[in-house]
């Protein structure tokens, strides 16, 4: 009796990659193909990558078309009230600054002025003399801190910053002047009341 044909063997090699794994391990199964994601959407199996963090709000100039325009017809500078107490209007206006500073406005193109205590850096910078003090204005190449009370001195730049830390009398002879220094934006730290009742309904 004549033996049954042998069904032809399929070497192992031949049956393509999809049917059998390296040596010594199972085939795996095909897995579906995921559809198109967003750049928003985690890659299948890693961790999800938080966002990046929402920016800090940073002063700056206005738009041209929303700049308020005074009586004579310019362009009046954008007013910035950052509430603070007399003690902690310094450090408002330090925040202030590192956020300009941050957000890549030139220090020459920012002042800052103190009503009350002087700034550190102005004791420090006059411990040389006025006239090196002063020089540095004329500079302008870094940002100039200065005593209100010499606010007729100071000359004008894009930004000024007033830290209302004492000295209301000072400071309300002090911010009018102020606002006329400030190119595109003025900002002031200290009690929205008093600034308010100083500056009046632009504040």
């Amino acid at each position: 009796m004549p033996l049954p044909p042998e069904e032809p063997q399929i070497h192992e090699s031949a049956q393509g990659p999809s049917a059998t794994a390296a040596a010594g391990r199972p085939a795996s199964t095909p897995r579906p193909v995921p559809g198109p994601r967003s750049a928003a959407s985690p890659r299948p199996g890693a961790p999800a990558r938080p966002g990046p963090p929402a920016p800090r709000p940073v002063p700056g100039p206005p738009a041209p078309k929303s700049r308020p325009v005074n009586r004579s017809g310019h362009g009046s500078p954008q007013l910035q009230l950052i509430p603070a107490s007399a003690e902690g209007a310094l450090d408002a206006a330090e925040e202030a600054l590192d956020l300009l500073l941050d957000s890549g406005r030139a220090p020459g193109e920012v002042l800052v002025l103190t009503t009350g205590e002087r700034h550190p850096w102005t004791a420090h910078e006059l411990s040389f003399g006025e006239s090196a003090y002063w020089a540095q204005q004329e500079a302008g190449e870094d940002v100039f801190f200065a005593e209100a009370a010499a606010v007729d001195r100071v000359t004008a730049r894009p930004v000024v910053i007033v830290a209302v830390n004492g000295g209301d009398d000072v400071a309300a002879r002090t911010l009018p002047v102020a606002l006329s220094r400030a190119g595109a934006l003025l900002v002031v730290c200290g009690d929205p009341e008093r600034v308010g009742a100083v500056l009046g309904a632009g504040v």
